[in-house]
């Protein structure tokens, strides 16, 4: 077979703070990138045609559809012709510099058709200096036109995924994940996540919810080591300095929220660890006038809750943790 046409597809809703930096550092092994942008109004869709290897499609939907969305860039991705590598990565993801001379790397520009490439997740620490593994993630896919088929609007596979598929596990690079470099965007974009899943999933308890948007605060010192100081190192001197990224005190994630508490009133969320700001005040920064209808709806016994949910998330995998996490999501059910 061919060498493969390499092929990112990325979708962006107001990424501007790291979009350039992932441009940059993507256009260094891709041949294609499709940015599908679903109505940013922070520069992103500027910043994306500046790069002769973007195409930019919209994403015109009004709602959030992880499924909608990968078919819009699957579906651009097969209009190049040839064999094809889908890499599908977010616009705070980039490969950590080991790909310039994986034989890993090598061995999947010859997998066949219907491969599937799993990434591990590297979550750097907002200093720069630390950072913790994660999980694998199937994110690659050396096409064969198989459907994309996925049944949740969130946390779905980006590739299609034939059943019986061969899979090749990468070690000798990392996705580097920027997510939580930028802590207050992470905070914020958490928040909106736990609210979109109070809507989307009413019957998906708060005791679930928190502990899936908390896990960073799970990570114990033992898990994170140093950055390598080649990661940062290369990029740099490509021009490409991941130490500087952009941080705005308003944050879109947060108008998303806003909105909800309208349609919603804020009494349906209280039981999400939403609260931690105030959101009085983030409503004058959005232009709200009736900002005493975001007052925090919690009583004591729900702030206590909550305060003991964040001190156990270290501890949320051990059995007695489990068997209050239990009683708790009874106790908040009948409620």
């Amino acid at each position: 077979m061919s060498k493969p046409t390499i092929i990112c597809l990325t979708p962006v809703k107001n990424e501007a703070w790291i979009l350039d930096k992932f441009l940059k550092a993507t256009d260094l092994w891709a041949d294609h990138i499709i940015i599908a942008d679903q109505m940013s109004t922070d520069g992103s869709r500027e910043i994306a045609l500046k790069y002769p290897k973007v195409r930019l499609i919209d994403n015109k939907s009004e709602q959030f559809n992880e499924p909608e969305r990968q078919k819009l860039l699957i579906d651009e991705a097969r209009k190049i012709e040839g064999n094809r590598l889908l890499i599908t990565l977010d616009a705070d993801e980039i490969f950590s510099p080991e790909i310039f001379d994986s034989k890993e790397w090598q061995q999947v520009l010859s997998s066949e058709p219907g491969t599937v490439i799993h990434f591990q997740w590297a979550n750097l620490c907002t200093d720069m200096k630390k950072m913790w593994y994660a999980s694998y993630f199937p994110w690659g896919y050396m096409d064969d036109g198989s459907e994309h088929n996925s049944q949740n609007t969130i946390h779905n596979t980006r590739i299609p995924m034939p059943q019986g598929c061969k899979k090749i596990v990468i070690n000798d690079f990392k996705v580097m994940h920027l997510q939580y470099v930028n802590w207050e965007r992470m905070e914020s974009k958490h928040r909106w996540y736990q609210c979109y899943e109070k809507v989307t999933y009413p019957n998906k308890n708060a005791v679930d919810i928190f502990r899936m948007y908390h896990h960073m605060f799970g990570i114990s010192k033992q898990q994170y080591v140093d950055i390598p100081n080649q990661w940062i190192d290369y990029y740099k001197k490509k021009g490409i300095d991941l130490s500087l990224i952009e941080k705005k005190t308003k944050i879109w994630f947060d108008e998303k929220v806003l909105d909800l508490f309208d349609q919603y009133g804020t009494t349906y969320f209280k039981w999400l660890r939403i609260w931690s700001v105030n959101w009085q005040k983030i409503a004058k920064t959005w232009g709200r006038t009736d900002v005493k209808r975001y007052k925090d709806p919690r009583s004591l016994l729900d702030k206590i809750i909550q305060w003991w949910l964040l001190k156990t998330q270290p501890y949320c995998e051990k059995k007695n943790i489990k068997r209050i996490d239990i009683y708790l999501t009874r106790f908040l059910k009948y409620r």
